[in-house]
């Protein structure tokens, strides 16, 4: 089957066609992958290190501000009353040990509850290698059972914020055969809070007792 010869008209608009796929493909080859494609990676890198500058530019211009609210969240950190007052540990837990016996007597009126011993307790190293210091004692108490969930209440739900661990609690035997005691608790726990301010590398933890404290009262 011959094909038809194409007419004058027909022939220059196929050598057109056929020009401009040759010019597309030159233009891919030669032009595009070689010059064109590395620039357009190029003006992408510039415009994303462009928004970076703009970004960085931006925190500087902040700074001031942001340097601002730090003072202003450091002085409220330093007057929060989370803490305990005394910048001393030994004097802390001196305070500690105090609240303690203050406390306990203010709920005698629902009870007895006596406060039978207490001393400093040296934390592990471990514990202050935070911001803050952590300060503990140890607490012996005789006490009837409804002063003491009142006392334990205050000690935790008030401030500064107190924390107890290594709570034991047990009736004795020979107590319980007298009846005026008959209800009351042996009870031991550890009591600790937090002072502002680390502690000096290597500074031991004190166990020291301020005059007529640490003895059975």
């Amino acid at each position: 089957m011959k094909l038809k010869p194409l007419k004058p008209v027909e022939s220059r608009i196929a050598a057109i066609l056929l020009l401009l796929v040759a010019l597309a493909l030159a233009y891919l080859v030669l032009l595009h992958w070689w010059f064109v494609a590395p620039l357009q990676s190029v003006s992408g890198a510039m415009d994303d290190l462009r928004l970076t500058q703009a970004r960085y530019a931006a925190t500087i211009a902040e700074q001031p501000q942001l340097e601002q609210r730090l003072a202003s969240l450091g002085q409220g950190q330093a007057d929060s009353h989370a803490f305990l007052p005394e910048r001393d540990p030994s004097a802390a837990a001196a305070g500690l040990m105090q609240r303690v016996v203050d406390d306990a007597a203010a709920h005698a009126q629902d009870g007895s509850c006596e406060v039978t011993q207490k001393m400093p307790v040296p934390d592990s190293p471990n514990q202050n290698d935070g911001p803050y210091r952590r300060v503990s004692v140890s607490i012996s108490l005789r006490c009837g059972m409804r002063p003491l969930v009142d006392l334990l209440y205050t000690l935790e739900h008030g401030t500064p914020y107190l924390f107890v661990s290594d709570f034991s609690l047990y009736r004795n035997p020979v107590a319980a055969q007298d009846k005026a005691a008959g209800g009351m608790l042996e009870v031991q726990f550890t009591l600790y809070g937090y002072v502002r301010g680390a502690a000096p590398a290597g500074t031991p933890a004190t166990r020291s007792e301020p005059d007529g404290e640490g003895t059975a009262s």
